[in-house]
């Protein structure tokens, strides 16, 4: 329900003002500053909007290889790329490049698991490469290099009879040495390598996974 309420005075007076001159300010008529009824607050007397200070970003620890006084540090972990997730001859070379990503984390850190996870129990070889990283990072033990680089990779794509695929890759790795915690050298280094290999893959259970890896001597 809406009230009536009658003007009178100076009230009135400011109301004809208004009527004839509607583009002059009523200020002019309130006979002391009182704001009519139902007009905004002057500007000066707006509140203040809180500041809200800006978050400070997060920095992000960077990567330090290993070396003779330690360890590798924080390094990246791989990520399986979309690419890699289908059925394809696309797919199955980006799978066989992360998987030696894989392999090339494994080195640094001497943690297998993500490459076990990508890779078939049944394969000899690769099993024989993680039971060596796991004897030789025990005990605070570290390896400095072994980086990989897969400078030719190719598949033609075609299915043996067991549902297999074969990939050729050529793998280069960069020389091995091994320190204790006391950062000595506690075995003789490993020279660096250029060699052919033949990888065996399988899609099963919508992923790809190593089911064999034969260097080519």
């Amino acid at each position: 329900m809406t009230s009536r309420t009658s003007l009178s005075g100076p009230w009135r007076a400011c109301a004809v003002a208004w009527v004839a001159i509607s583009l002059m300010s009523v200020t002019a008529c309130s006979g002391g500053g009182t704001q009519p009824p139902g007009s905004p607050p002057p500007a000066s007397q707006s509140p203040s909007e809180p500041v809200t200070p800006s978050a400070t970003p997060t920095p992000t620890a960077s990567y330090k290889p290993a070396d003779a006084t330690g360890k590798a540090q924080n390094v990246p972990v791989p990520e399986l790329p979309e690419a890699a997730k289908a059925e394809t001859k696309e797919g199955l070379e980006a799978f066989a490049r992360y998987w030696f990503k894989e392999l090339n984390f494994a080195y640094e850190t001497g943690t297998s698991s993500g490459l076990e996870s990508v890779t078939s129990t049944g394969c000899e070889f690769c099993s024989n490469i993680t039971r060596s990283l796991k004897t030789n990072y025990a005990e605070g033990r570290w390896l400095v290099g072994g980086h990989i680089e897969t400078p030719s990779l190719s598949t033609t794509f075609e299915s043996q009879a067991d549902g297999q695929y074969q990939i050729a890759v050529q793998v280069q790795q960069t020389k091995i040495t091994y320190f204790d915690p006391g950062g000595s050298e506690f075995r003789k280094p490993t020279p660096p390598s250029d060699t052919g290999n033949v990888m065996l893959a399988a899609f099963k259970n919508g992923a790809w996974q190593i089911t064999a890896l034969h260097p080519l001597r």
